[in-house]
């Protein structure tokens, strides 16, 4: 089950999500619905359309059962099937 202290080895697929800080100022603010992930971007579904936001040097806020959860982009930067098999100490 997903919740806040495993959320970086699970699925983000589906789970509404916000870009609270990112190297490229015109994407910080941008929330939406994770629709897809690759190794070095995740595809976020705003009102305006899709919106390809890099991992790296971005901090993502998801909403996980009410909470929001903030995690480093960098942390995350991986294939998605091999991120949640790492094993990965404290975020």
């Amino acid at each position: 089950m997903r919740n806040a202290r495993n959320l970086v080895r699970h699925e983000f697929i589906g789970l509404e999500c916000e870009i609270v800080q990112s190297s490229n100022l015109s994407q910080t603010g941008i929330n939406g619905r994770v629709i897809d992930e690759g190794m070095r971007v995740m595809v976020v579904r705003t009102s305006s359309g899709d919106k390809k936001i890099e991992k790296k040097n971005s901090v993502f806020r998801f909403m996980l059962d009410g909470k929001k959860v903030d995690v480093d982009g960098n942390f995350i930067i991986a294939r998605p099937e091999d991120r949640i098999k790492k094993k990965i100490s404290r975020w």
